[in-house]
């Protein structure tokens, strides 16, 4: 092996050191304590309990159902936004690229304040649209609010995410469809779709990750009353009433296996794409 090989392995080793000691063995660790029980030792009895309690499954319901559709909300405006910035003049561009970024970032303890200010029970915006009598009872604190708040975190990921995706549609491509007969609808079914699809299963995934991970936005919102996954583990970690240690392991191993089954739908879908796509 060259001196520059080895140069570049050792160049490797600090992130090696910080992957196995932030990753990998947390992770370990976290699957080791998820088979442990203070009642039966060792064995598949958090599991088991997980399973057979409503509570615990409605905490995997809500987060799934929330993360799904604020990522499918967020995907569909991202695609719009992006798809739009292509239209407009450059330092708009620029502009909303910068402010994208920024707004990427805004989540936790500052999100969940400004949305109560919006969109609490006296929210500002909350008390407009009862004046305007558009709306009758609105609670942020629902599984509904939760969405909204979601999907406003999700929107500028999604865009700074699928901008860059639209540099793959050719100009030239739109012209020599239209040249031979296709109208809008036809070009984006069958020429823009498939090129994008790629780009559009791999946003929504990291979409969906980051919906199922998230916790200090709904955290400091409802002050950890609603029923989640990462509330649950939470509490069992840092909890004085229900400190679990091993069953905050376990509700960690579904979570994590819930993000594995979607990269590997994701994987089985991004295959099958490029089969059709040829």
């Amino acid at each position: 092996m060259s001196r520059g090989k080895w140069l570049a392995l050792l160049c490797l080793v600090p992130f090696a050191v910080f992957f196995i000691v932030f990753q990998i063995a947390p992770l370990v660790w976290v699957l080791i304590h998820s088979v442990q029980s203070e009642e039966s030792g060792w064995g598949l009895a958090n599991f088991i309990k997980i399973f057979n309690s409503k509570f615990y499954l409605q905490a995997i319901q809500h987060s799934l159902e929330i993360s799904f559709w604020s990522s499918l909300f967020g995907i569909v405006i991202a695609v719009l936004g992006s798809y739009s910035l292509r239209k407009v003049d450059s330092r708009l561009r620029n502009f909303v690229n910068a402010f994208a970024n920024m707004t990427s970032n805004f989540s936790g303890v500052p999100l969940a304040f400004a949305f109560i200010i919006l969109l609490g029970f006296n929210g500002s915006i909350t008390i407009m649209l009862k004046q305007a009598g558009i709306i009758q009872d609105f609670n942020l604190y629902s599984k509904t609010g939760l969405i909204i708040l979601y999907t406003y975190f999700q929107i500028p990921l999604g865009v700074l995410l699928l901008y860059p995706a639209f540099d793959a549609l050719r100009e030239d491509w739109r012209e020599s469809a239209s040249l031979l007969g296709a109208n809008s609808w036809q070009f984006w079914r069958h020429i823009g779709l498939p090129v994008l699809t790629p780009a559009l299963l791999g946003t929504f995934v990291i979409l969906l990750a980051n919906a199922l991970g998230a916790y200090a936005t709904v955290y400091a919102l409802t002050t950890g009353n609603f029923n989640v996954l990462p509330i649950r583990i939470a509490a069992m970690v840092s909890g004085d009433i229900s400190l679990d240690p091993n069953m905050a392991s376990a509700l960690a191993v579904i979570l994590v296996g819930l993000m594995t089954l979607v990269t590997l739908v994701h994987q089985w879908l991004l295959k099958r794409s490029y089969h059709v796509a040829r």
